[in-house]
């Protein structure tokens, strides 16, 4: 959230304004990060309730505000189907792992687990279902001999910001165009 912020500020994802930030716990760092960065912050409790109720409250949010693109960071929940379909190809995440592998939580654990060469990062659009939409940009990490889950979490950390940046400014700029699955970049940016 921070270097999307930072990147609209500066100007590296253009045209673009981010109004609000919004998390389901009042005491979240990312509510004060975003006030100090001058961005409007709310949270919208989800406790005690259903998915539905709670993700039909941020849609007249999000709604309430004209937000055309909504990124998610570190939000650990599924979004609805309502919610998926009140912006359609307009929901971001980012995910730690070269997906469609390792899915779900702790994707860097399982990596290591795996046994696998190569890991890192996904930004994709959100669809239904978990960690499934088409891909936008990938960035890839090695996967060293030594490492734990910690530590290539630490290593693709640095890939994940610019990564979802430069993902969220091709959006931005319109340098894109979806194919089925398949995000397909126009290579303008």
């Amino acid at each position: 959230m921070v270097a999307i912020t930072q990147a609209v500020k500066d100007g590296t994802i253009p045209d673009s304004e981010v109004v609000v930030v919004i998390s389901d716990r009042s005491k979240a760092p990312g509510i004060e990060k975003a006030r100090a960065l001058g961005v409007e912050a709310i949270a919208v409790a989800r406790k005690g309730r259903d998915r539905e109720e709670h993700d039909a409250e941020i849609i007249e949010e999000l709604r309430s505000r004209g937000v055309e693109l909504v990124c998610l960071a570190g939000y650990m929940r599924l979004l609805s189907d309502k919610f998926v379909k009140a912006f359609p190809n307009r929901i971001t995440n980012i995910h730690p792992s070269l997906l469609p592998s390792f899915k779900g939580l702790d994707a860097q654990g399982q990596a290591v687990e795996y046994g696998v060469k190569i890991s890192g990062c996904t930004v994709h659009f959100v669809d239904e279902h978990l960690d499934h939409g088409a891909i936008i940009l990938q960035r890839a990490v090695e996967v060293m001999d030594d490492d734990t889950g910690e530590t290539l979490s630490e290593r693709i950390l640095e890939f994940e910001h610019e990564t979802y940046v430069e993902a969220v400014r091709r959006i931005a700029t319109g340098d894109y165009k979806i194919l089925g699955r398949r995000v397909v970049l126009s290579g303008l940016g």
